[in-house]
């Protein structure tokens, strides 16, 4: 066994951007790891660490050598090695001085094309001490940092100015130069608790000596965790609930390096104010974590994370209670000045902000919003008018002061201002619901209107933008345009709106200056579309030729085309819907090679063999049973009941020998074939399922 030790890699800097902390330390393990994979070393095991001022892996039991490796070197076949006297030829000799020995001293070496002579030798490995410095050169090249900087007179670069570097392979330091920086054994502690260098003796005393003396917790998932627990614990000492949004914690993480939570309060009045303004307040601008009691309502509270133990902790609380207080005073301005208008009367400023050049102003937009929500409203069971009074009125909010303030709020503060002018409940909501799904997994507009509202801004974004040329190129999508079309299928589908989808697009291009010829964009966002629905099923666990199977059949509705696919899928698990798969393969072989027009129906007095006769008789049995779910969507249940044909198509195959002598027996048994594989496509192309 050869020998190993732990080896500790830590580049200390300045500190690094909060967001991207996470990404910066798995992409250098990640980087890590492909080298010392490269250099042989696929099972090491690897932790990686991070806080903003470092980045950090310890690397447990490295080998000290590389292993050594065989090398094999392949000289000239033996035939032309050695001439008839069995002489060595020049080629030999050649090959052999090249390798530093002898001809004698070369091995052969048979293979299935001749014999050649080789030559092996050992290479020994390298030190791995040698190997590191290049292998960390490398990762931290190949971080993803879009913008580097430079510091002092150096060419170095980095996402932040390097002031120490780590490389401690067991007990000894491996010297190397990097970033402008000497490798040594000392870490750095907290900036304020502990500024004083740390000297490492081991890898392994990390984690323990930054801790303390150092006052660091190094693990970003130990730090979070840490965060999260005083968090909630402040919170129900205040008597409530934090609200802790995943991002926030993981942000906050990356900012602190010793976690200390404190209790911060505020002005009751300012309760006032809608609780989302002042949440998003505390979250986005200031970093705090709000305070809400079991009914969800907020209190009057925050809870802030400092970098430190302070020795007066109420000159820290008091100090953020201080920078809060102008922020929700300015968000209590704006909501009342806000409200001394109606929504409504922001509809004429619409005109004059351009919403893209060649699709008109806001006011534009408004207009064909409004025309295509009515539209889909009144073919969904829902209310056309208030449809319409909510499209006119969506955009409204974005010109509020609260809004331009908080853009992050549009939407929301729609449905105050809507509410405060008594415009009816379900069109004040519908000025939130029209964002939603706003990502993967997010709820969906609860009402009618919301819906059709959401629904026709998505279709217009779509239809507009690919009318105009600019539609998603690889990873640039400016207009949300994927989203928007996932969004669109999931209202659709988890929605349960039995619409279709190509009347939709049509309608959505209707309202377009006919000069823009939104009409030939329409089967291009359909395919656009689709290819998204594609991958809402693989998201699912849906087999890729159950989604191929019905897509063959071009379901117009979404909501028909998810039907279609679960009952494909819940087939699939049936004992019948391999051998009936088997045969819709085998009977699309057959027409596909029927050359003239097959007869339109089955003669009865041609039915010759008892198996075609079974077949013919339990079909016909079968189809007066099934068409009538089918076109109500029971999908399901018509294939449990097709699953009854697997034993009479079966002895069909078996018995009967479709491409008969006689030309009317056989386009008989053609008909037949084809009869059956229609009532299939009625629902999916069974053939295109895999085994």
């Amino acid at each position: 066994m050869p020998e190993t030790r732990d080896l500790l890699i830590e580049i200390g800097t300045e500190e690094l951007p909060p967001k991207a902390l996470s990404a910066l330390a798995l992409a250098f393990e990640q980087g890590i790891r492909a080298g010392l994979e490269k250099a042989g070393w696929s099972d090491a095991a690897l932790h990686h660490f991070a806080t903003p001022r470092r980045l950090a892996l310890l690397i447990e039991n490295l080998p000290e050598r590389q292993a050594d490796r065989q090398v094999e070197r392949r000289g000239p076949a033996l035939s032309a090695a050695f001439d008839a006297a069995g002489h060595p030829t020049k080629a030999a000799e050649g090959f052999a001085r090249s390798c530093g020995v002898t001809v004698a001293e070369l091995q052969r070496q048979e293979t299935d094309k001749g014999v050649w002579l080789v030559h092996l030798s050992t290479e020994p490995g390298a030190a791995t001490a040698d190997l590191i410095p290049d292998l960390v050169e490398t990762a931290l090249a190949g971080l993803p940092i879009p913008k580097r900087m430079r510091w002092g007179d150096r060419d170095d670069e980095f996402v932040r100015p390097v002031h120490w570097l780590v490389l401690l392979f067991g007990d000894e330091v491996i010297p190397a130069m990097l970033m402008g920086v000497a490798a040594g054994r000392e870490t750095r502690g907290h900036r304020f608790h502990h500024p004083q260098p740390i000297r490492l003796n081991a890898p392994a005393d990390y984690v323990r000596q930054l801790a303390d003396p150092g006052r660091v917790i190094a693990d970003f998932a130990e730090r979070r965790a840490a965060i999260r627990a005083q968090t909630e614990a402040v919170a129900a000492e205040l008597g409530g609930q934090a609200v802790i949004k995943p991002e926030l914690l993981d942000e906050v993480t990356a900012l602190v390096e010793w976690p200390v939570a404190l209790a911060g309060n505020f002005d009751r009045r300012f309760l006032q104010v809608p609780a989302e303004a002042l949440i998003s307040t505390m979250q986005d601008h200031q970093r705090y974590f709000p305070v809400v009691d079991g009914h969800g309502r907020l209190l009057p509270h925050f809870i802030t994370i400092a970098n430190l133990e302070s020795r007066d902790p109420a000159q820290v609380r008091a100090g953020n209670e201080r920078v809060i207080r102008p922020r929700f005073s300015d968000a209590e301005f704006f909501w009342n000045q806000d409200r001394k208008q109606p929504l409504a009367t922001h509809i004429a400023g619409l005109k004059q902000v351009v919403f893209q050049q060649r699709l008109g102003t806001l006011a534009d937009r408004s207009e064909r919003v409004a025309a295509l929500a009515r539209f889909i409203a009144s073919h969904s069971h829902g209310h056309p008018d208030w449809a319409d009074r909510a499209a006119r009125l969506a955009k409204c909010d974005l010109l509020t002061q609260m809004v331009q303030e908080f853009p992050e709020l549009q939407g929301i503060m729609g449905r105050y201002y809507a509410l405060h002018d008594r415009e009816a409940p379900e069109v004040a909501q519908a000025q939130e619901e029209q964002y939603l799904p706003r990502f993967a997994g997010d709820r969906l507009p609860a009402t009618a209107t919301g819906r059709a509202l959401a629904l026709a801004d998505r279709l217009d974004t779509l239809v507009g933008i690919f009318a105009i040329g600019q539609a998603p190129s690889g990873a640039k999508d400016p207009f949300a345009l994927r989203r928007a079309a996932l969004g669109v299928l999931r209202i659709l589908i988890e929605g349960e709106l039995d619409l279709s989808l190509p009347a939709l697009l049509e309608q959505a291009a209707a309202q377009f200056e006919p000069t823009l010829r939104a009409d030939a964009a329409v089967e291009t966002v359909l395919s656009f579309i689709l290819d998204r629905l594609r991958g809402y099923y693989l998201d699912q666990g849906v087999r890729p030729d159950t989604f191929e199977a019905v897509l063959e059949c071009r379901p117009a509705r979404p909501l028909d085309f998810d039907r279609r696919v679960r009952a494909v899928g819940a087939f699939r698990e049936l004992p019948e819907a391999a051998s009936l798969a088997a045969a819709n393969k085998r009977i699309r072989n057959i027409l596909r090679k029927v050359e003239t027009v097959l007869p339109f129906e089955v003669r009865p007095d041609l039915l010759a063999e008892d198996a075609e006769q079974a077949l013919a008789g339990r079909l016909a049995e079968l189809s007066s049973e099934v068409m009538p779910l089918m076109e109500i969507g029971l999908y399901g249940e018509a294939l449990n009941r097709l699953a009854g044909l697997r034993e009479p198509v079966d002895a069909f195959f078996d018995r009967v020998l479709v491409m008969a002598e006689d030309p009317a027996l056989r386009d008989n048994r053609i008909a037949l074939l084809n009869e059956l594989s229609s009532l299939f496509l009625r629902v999916a192309d069974f053939s295109r399922l895999q085994d």
